[in-house]
């Protein structure tokens, strides 16, 4: 083979990086632009030569383009709104943390299983809040109710804000609010590579940012539009030499032909690629798969071509938070995902934590 062509094979075999999102229309709530934030976003959309229109609610998006349903899903999935957040209680947010806090709704990813599938119904569309500042007092306020205990918020329960940081800021808004609060913690979970404007923060160790990863199968079968594999685990690295407390979850959980191998092979990587600075202080967290029958209907509605198993009749019932039964693993099942999984992270990751498996 000569030397020309196996230059070609090697920058064909190098993937793409995947690109920071970019939406293909933009909303605005006229009051947002009240704000320093939501101007500074408009600033950016202009930039970019993005489409924009204005809307009464950040709750209200009709007529989106796409002549059938899953076109105008795709669309919405390409959208997104700049809006106030005008409903300040936090939801709980167990057992990762006390609270959910809300910097954004909607993700631009293609997961199949993710449960934004039917939490947000028919606003699968992309929200940005840009009143931060009434966020960040809200969450001051829940702090100071729970000294001298530790209050620990989510800020990834119904987005992820990672792939949303370099138009709004907002993370970096609260990991600086955070750092100096005794009794504040702030956590989040990311697909998404793009940590850059994170890492010269001054977080004080008070923030806890974790990667979720899977085995390849899962990855590669049912997580579309997301940062790949080694993209997610270069960007630990990189989290881990800033000094942040690292996490990872594992989620969902799947059970497939050669799903030990495809696990095993995951922490196996895992260990390989990571910088000494990660194994201070890990964590781990494990999800099994779950689904309800309105996600059953909706995912293979909107994606009528997934192999994400969900037969009801292999499932075990169990009641959930929101008034409706979801399906999990059977018990034989669930202990051989646990046991295996917990297994393997101990055997590469001796000094880290498993926080639950759920």
């Amino acid at each position: 083979m000569s030397t020309e062509v196996l230059e070609r094979s090697k920058t064909k075999a190098k993937p793409r990086a995947t690109k920071p999102f970019v939406p293909d229309l933009v909303y605005f709530e006229p009051d947002a632009l009240n704000y320093p934030k939501g101007q500074r976003i408009m600033e950016w959309v202009k930039s970019q030569e993005i489409p924009y229109r204005m809307t009464t609610s950040h709750n209200r998006i009709t007529n989106l383009p796409g002549d059938t349903e899953q076109e105008q899903y795709r669309m919405a999935k390409r959208t997104l709104v700049v809006g106030i957040r005008k409903t300040l209680k936090f939801d709980q947010s167990k057992p990762s943390a006390e609270y959910a806090i809300p910097i954004s709704t909607g993700c631009m990813g293609h997961c199949h299983y993710c449960y934004l599938q039917t939490t947000l119904g028919a606003k699968p569309y992309v929200r940005v809040y840009v009143n931060t500042d009434d966020i960040i007092g809200a969450a001051k306020n829940y702090i100071n109710e729970r000294v001298p205990e530790i209050t620990r918020f989510e800020a990834a329960c119904t987005s992820d804000p990672v792939g949303l940081e370099h138009i709004t800021g907002s993370l970096s808004d609260l990991i600086t609010f955070m750092a100096n609060e005794e009794y504040g913690r702030l956590r989040f979970v990311t697909k998404y590579h793009h940590v850059d404007p994170l890492l010269q923060l001054d977080h004080k160790g008070h923030t806890r940012i974790r990667f979720s990863v899977n085995a390849d199968y899962v990855i590669r079968q049912f997580e579309p539009g997301t940062s790949r594999f080694e993209e997610r685990i270069e960007a630990a690295g990189k989290i881990a030499r800033a000094g942040y407390p690292l996490g990872f979850i594992i989620a969902p959980i799947i059970w497939y032909d050669g799903w030990e191998e495809g696990y095993s092979e995951l922490l196996r990587k895992l260990a390989e690629a990571l910088p000494p600075e990660a194994q201070h202080d890990l964590t781990f967290e494990m999800i099994q798969h779950r689904f309800t029958k309105t996600a059953k209907a909706v995912i293979e509605k909107r994606y009528p071509k997934t192999k994400l198993e969900m037969d009801i009749e292999k499932r075990k019932s169990k009641w959930g938070r929101w008034g409706q039964n979801k399906y999990v693993y059977p018990d034989d099942q669930q202990t051989a995902l646990r046991e295996f999984i917990s297994e393997q992270i101990f055997e590469h990751f001796p000094l880290s934590n498993i926080d639950y498996f759920t």
